[in-house]
This record gives C-alpha cells, structure tokens and sequence, in this order.
C-alpha cells in the first residue's frame, strides 16, 4: 500500500469519527489530493468499513504474490464478499481478497455465473397497492379470455400521443458498417421540435379503426372525447373497452390499470411502431406531420395487429406472474 494511499484512508477514518457524511469525506478528499485521490468507490467503501466497526487501517495480511488460483475456497470468498456488496468492481475484488484481476473475473462469470446489470427506468416505482392492483385486473382478463378465447380480440384500444415535426433519431439509428481504420461518425445533439400535433388513434385486433388529430385550440375533455366515441360508434363498431360513457349503450367496458404502459397496446406497439419511422425527419408543417402519420398507419398490416395482440395476452400473463412488478426486462425464469 502506497504512503498515499494510508494517508487517505487515516483522513477518512479521521473525518468518520468526526461525523461526517461520506459524501462530505470524498468531496474533503478531492481538495486535498486532486487527480490522486482515492475512487469515490473506494472512498465509499472505507466509510462503510469503519462504521462497521473496523479500526485498522492497513491492509489485511497476505502471503507472496496474488494468487491466480482458481480454487473452491476463493470462489466461496469472492460469492461472500459480492453478496456483501453488489458493486464491487473486479478490480476492487482482487485488491481485498489478494487474487488476479482474470481470476476474480473468471470466478464471477464461469464459477458464479454473474454478470453487471445496470437499473432499468420504470414509469413508477410501485406501491404493494399499486402491484395488486395490477395483478387483480391481468387476473380478470385471463378468466375473461378462458370463458371466451376471442375476448381480447373483440377489444377495442385506445390512447392519444404528441407527434413532433422533428424528434431526434435514437443511437441506433446511426449505427453504420466501417473498417476499423474508418472515423466514428458524429452528429450534433438534437432536440424534439416545439411544433406537434395530437394524434388520437383507436384500433382492435384486425386494424386501425378511427384516427383523428387534435385541433391546435381544443382541450381535451370528456365532453370531445364522447364526439369521438359517437364517431367510432357510427362506424358500427360495438366492441368493448372505449370509455364509461359506452355503459349507456349496454357496452361493457375493461379496464386498465394506471401506470401500466406495458400493458397498453398504445404504447408497446402503435405508437412506438409510427414513431420509430418518423425519428430524425424534418416535416416543416402540421400537414406534413399528419400527412406522414396518416401514411405511416395504413402501412401496418393486419398480421401486426394481430400479433400485437397475441403479445398482449403474453404480457398479461407475465404480469400476474410478476406479481404486478413490470416486467419489461427482466429474464427471470
């Protein structure tokens, strides 16, 4: 262990027993040594250390060189030390257990069959309510499509969404093939249009079944929404799951639980689906916008919808298997 190094960790044993934050400790640390300061990590896991108890602060003893032993009793020490703390880098693993940074690597890939997962953003972080009340709804809809196999068929969904007169292509869209003696190409950041149109859009099982953009000035409220049920009724359509206002016409409605974009064909599939083949176009106008919409929807043929739905009863299930947790992600068998 380098002088600096003992230095530092007198200095966050010193400001531990002074009561400061970690934090606090680290940003301490960076004014007094600079570019050799120790990792935040590092910084981090001392604290942790010495507030567990630990007085001592050198390092443990250790015999000869790393050892690159790949032995049962190391792969028991590096699981153990893991499980104590998740992020560990390998690095971090072999300075504390004395082992080659290829051993510890080797362990946690071959022997522990673990890998680095980084946290997935979620709509909302759930409560036990909330998870219920995703379950019980999944629930109702399976006993619903086991007494009748075509009932999710006969649904007929619907949400609104913004459509961008320009909204930034995503990384993988400028994804190119080049030699490896090729340049990486760049692009300029880039930010979604101030100019859009509301586009709300009804579908079923077999396809699009009403379309219409939100005039600039109207506000959207039960009062325009039941103009456009009327409009979808009038097409003869008498499916089910449109709004409450559809009860006085004996049409039963399903419901959907809040926070749930996984479980709304919306925003799995149509939106997305429209919105990817727009990404990274200027349309200049609302026409254009709408224009292009209009084209993109009657591209979408029947077997899409169709699957849509077939991966809607999946969904379904997989969120009762959950638990009501979200899903999307998650590689759990």
């Amino acid at each position: 262990m380098s002088d600096n190094n003992f230095e530092q960790r007198c200095a966050i044993r010193f400001c531990f027993k002074l009561g400061h934050s970690t934090t606090e400790t680290f940003q301490k640390l960076q004014q007094a040594y600079g570019e050799s300061v120790l990792s935040r990590a590092q910084v981090f896991r001392w604290f942790k250390t010495f507030s567990e108890g630990r007085e001592a602060i050198e390092d443990e003893l250790r015999s000869g060189k790393p050892s690159t032993a790949k032995t049962e009793e190391n792969v028991i020490r590096v699981r153990d030390l893991v499980r104590s703390d998740r992020r560990l880098t390998v690095r971090m693993i072999g300075e504390q257990l004395g082992l080659t940074h290829t051993t510890v690597h080797q362990i946690l890939t071959n022997d522990l069959e673990m890998r680095t997962i980084w946290a997935k953003m979620v709509p909302k972080i759930l409560s036990q309510d909330q998870k219920d009340n995703r379950r019980d709804t999944c629930l109702d809809f399976l006993e619903q499509i086991e007494n009748d196999p075509s009932f999710l068929e006969r649904i007929i969904t619907g949400d609104e969404s913004w459509i961008f007169e320009y909204d930034p292509e995503i990384k993988r869209q400028s994804q190119e093939w080049h030699t490896s003696a090729s340049p990486r190409q760049k692009k300029g950041r880039m930010s979604k249009s101030k100019i859009k149109s509301m586009l709300i859009c009804f579908f079923d099982s077999q396809g699009i079944v009403h379309k219409e953009f939100v005039p600039q000035d109207q506000t959207l409220n039960q009062t325009f929404y039941k103009e456009v049920l009327e409009k979808i009724l009038k097409k003869g359509h008498s499916s089910i799951s449109i709004n409450q206002f559809l009860a006085t016409k004996n049409i039963p409605v399903a419901p959907q639980a809040p926070y749930s974009p996984d479980l709304s064909p919306c925003d799995f599939f149509l939106f997305p689906r429209i919105k990817i083949h727009l990404k990274g176009r200027h349309f200049g106008t609302l026409e254009n916008i709408q224009s292009s919409v209009t084209d993109e929807l009657k591209a979408i043929p029947v077997t899409e919808f169709q699957n849509c739905y077939k991966q809607w009863k999946h969904r379904i299930q997989r969120c009762v298997d959950s638990q009501g947790n979200y899903f999307e992600g998650d590689n759990v068998k």
